[in-house]
């Protein structure tokens, strides 16, 4: 080691008796039980549905509520209990009203502290006195500990212990102690949580997602197709913006452009209004039930076909500068013959049909008007000063990777591009051949250059990010092409589909599994992939098991959009120190539902796997990074403190 780092370490560490003492407390950390890991995916803006899920931990905080009260409570108290740990405030304002007498209330508020205190030390068993302390509500840390760890078998406190609770209701605190604790046991119920991609997109509210993952204490991010959308506009990719808010249109969503993120659409709207009329393949899509009004829809529809319109020019010059992508099959402006509104696509002509080309010069399709570029750019500008969206996207970066290795095992969304015979498909950027775990990190390369350099428009690590969207070689795509052109104007669906990689047959197999993980460093015996991004067609009987376990597949369709296709309200996983358990989830219809009625949207609960022996803190990722702590202070110890 350095001399440089032990001084470091010896002004934190003084003597020897505090290494030794920091010593103690690592190795001891490393033999208590692996902290429960939570996984979820493609959350699309389901913002109240991603709530309740990380509230009830997937149904985790439930389970400790009946192992430890289920002699004592009936169903629908246990019910009533969960959602007062879900819900706090709410569930608290509804009990009050119905009691009729302050003793009444007084009994309920003691019994009640009693059974949260009873749960939070149940759940914080297997956590350090200072990782709980750190957990507590600050404003009670003294209070909650000397109530958790009180000894009374001598009765020599028994009053004292009575007191703080009588003052504790009679000052007016009891509310903010119970919420305090609710959150507390959601806190301790999760150790660390996952987010596999697809924050953003087709659902309302992805900025309140991300502001509840910076306010949470424990959590990684592998990005999605639409967060690199995302990304990709704030760092300065016009049709990325044109993408993101293309999309918002189409599932009614440009309030989030607008409201959320302070972004000017009058520019945008008054283009629209002055070319474009109403077209039924621009409507926008009605997956709630919120009701608009007719001029409402028509400002969509002209919005929807105007920005549409320029993200297909934008994508011509990208194509064209950028031949290693081999997107030419893309040029699809220049594939349309105007006078017969038809369109020839891989040697196939197609009458075109609900066409909105008035802002389209035949002989150079993929020139923007002047009118076209000045939007454009000022709604770039706008985004790329937006406080809010930059606040967002500096978080996407700082905890999001494309993929990641942890506790021995490969959370990734999209896919590993393969060749049919199971080969690594190999991408040539810039002169170099790339294929596997050497592939996405040029992705993630490029990506983090393009987010540092937002003032780079055009140049190639910008395209990259694009190119991640839409591109056949895409770890996040993986498809050959994206058929939005074809979706829009064709009425024929051989037209619309999209072949998908040969990754998404080929993870059925076990060792086309354990070959992928070894190319990611990872051990095949133990090792699994979770993986999103397609959403698990339970209704159709597939298995979001697969390979023999070494595959997990959680998107099972928290999108409304794609409930009605999925069955199922989306998968979550969880994996605490006994092995993997795979949770189901039925559709959530609203918080005041689960707050009247105790419902809950869990399915069913499916053993992944069992750990043969309970999983340490030693053998995770953090293991290895106090294993290394340990390393130093030995260090530090051998040659400051014992020479």
């Amino acid at each position: 080691m350095s001399s440089k780092y032990l001084d470091l370490l010896a002004e934190k560490y003084d003597s020897e008796e505090k290494v030794a003492t920091e010593i103690i407390n690592l190795e001891a950390i490393l033999n208590l039980p692996k902290g429960t890991e939570h996984f979820v995916s493609d959350l699309h803006g389901e913002y109240q549905a991603f709530q309740h899920v990380l509230r009830n931990g997937s149904g985790n905080v439930k389970v400790k509520i009946r192992d430890l009260f289920n002699n004592e409570m009936g169903e629908e108290e246990l019910n009533e209990f969960a959602t007062l740990v879900y819900y706090p405030e709410e569930k608290l304002s509804l009990i009050k009203s119905h009691f009729s007498s302050k003793k009444e209330l007084k009994d309920w508020y003691i019994e009640t502290i009693e059974r949260l205190l009873k749960l939070v030390s149940y759940a914080s068993s297997k956590y350090t006195r200072s990782k709980l302390r750190k957990a507590l509500p600050k404003q009670f840390v003294y209070i909650i500990e000397e109530l958790l760890y009180k000894t009374d078998e001598f009765t020599n406190k028994k009053d004292y212990y009575a007191k703080m609770l009588e003052q504790i209701i009679s000052l007016g605190q009891v509310d903010k102690l119970i919420v305090g604790l609710a959150y507390t046991m959601q806190r301790l119920t999760v150790d660390h949580l996952h987010v596999v991609g697809d924050i953003y997109d087709r659902g309302p509210d992805p900025h309140k997602i991300m502001d509840t993952l910076i306010d949470y204490h424990s959590v990684d991010i592998q990005w999605g197709n639409h967060d690199v959308l995302w990304i990709g506009a704030y760092s300065g990719s016009k049709v990325c913006l044109a993408n993101i808010i293309r999309i918002c249109a189409r599932y009614n969503n440009l309030d989030i452009i607008e409201d959320v993120y302070g972004i000017n659409l009058r520019p945008l709207l008054n283009l629209a209004e002055k070319y474009y009329e109403d077209n039924p393949a621009f409507h926008p899509k009605r997956i709630s039930d919120e009701q608009l009004t007719e001029q409402e829809q028509l400002q969509i529809t002209k919005i929807h076909q105007a920005i549409s319109i320029i993200q297909f020019k934008l994508e011509s010059p990208i194509i064209k500068r950028r031949s290693c992508f081999a997107m030419e099959d893309r040029l699809l402006l220049e594939k349309v013959d105007y006078d017969k509104n038809e369109a020839t696509i891989h040697g196939k002509t197609y009458p075109l049909e609900n066409t909105c080309f008035a802002t389209i010069d035949p002989k150079h399709p993929d020139r923007l008007l002047d009118e076209e570029q000045q939007v454009i750019d000022k709604l770039l500008f706008s985004i790329q000063h937006s406080e809010k969206l930059s606040r967002h996207m500096n978080f996407l970066m700082k905890k999001g990777k494309l993929y990641l290795q942890y506790n021995g095992n490969l959370l990734i969304h999209g896919c590993i591009p393969l060749e049919e015979n199971g080969d690594m498909k190999q991408m040539k950027i810039e002169g170099e051949s790339y294929a596997g775990r050497e592939l996405l990190d040029v992705f993630e390369e490029y990506t983090r250059y393009a987010f540092a350099h937002p003032e780079e428009t055009d140049d190639f690590a910008t395209d990259m990010v694009w190119y991640q969207w839409t591109g056949e070689n895409s770890s996040l795509f993986g498809k050959r092409e994206m058929t939005t052109f074809e979706r829009y104007f064709i009425k024929d669906k051989e037209t619309h589909k999209e072949r998908k990689n040969p990754y998404y047959h080929l993870r059925e197999d076990e060792d086309m599994c354990r070959k992928m993980l070894a190319e990611f460093d990872l051990n095949p015996d133990y090792g699994r992939i979770i993986n999103g991004h397609t959403p698990v067609k339970e209704r159709d009987g597939e298995d979001p098991i697969k390979a023999n376990g070494k595959m997990i597949v959680i998107d099972g369709g928290f999108s409304k959009a794609y409930q009605s296709t999925t069955g199922i309200a989306g998968y979550t996983l969880l994996y605490n120190s006994y092995g993997m358990q795979l949770v189901a989830h039925q559709r959530f219809n609203s918080k005041e539902e689960v707050l009247q009625n105790g419902t809950d949207v869990l399915s069913i609960k499916r053993l992944v796997d069992e750990e043969l022996e309970r999983k340490k803190v030693r053998e995770t990722n953090i293991g290895e990074e106090l294993l290394q702590e340990i390393a130093n202070l030995n260090s530090l110890r051998k040659h400051r403190y014992m020479n």
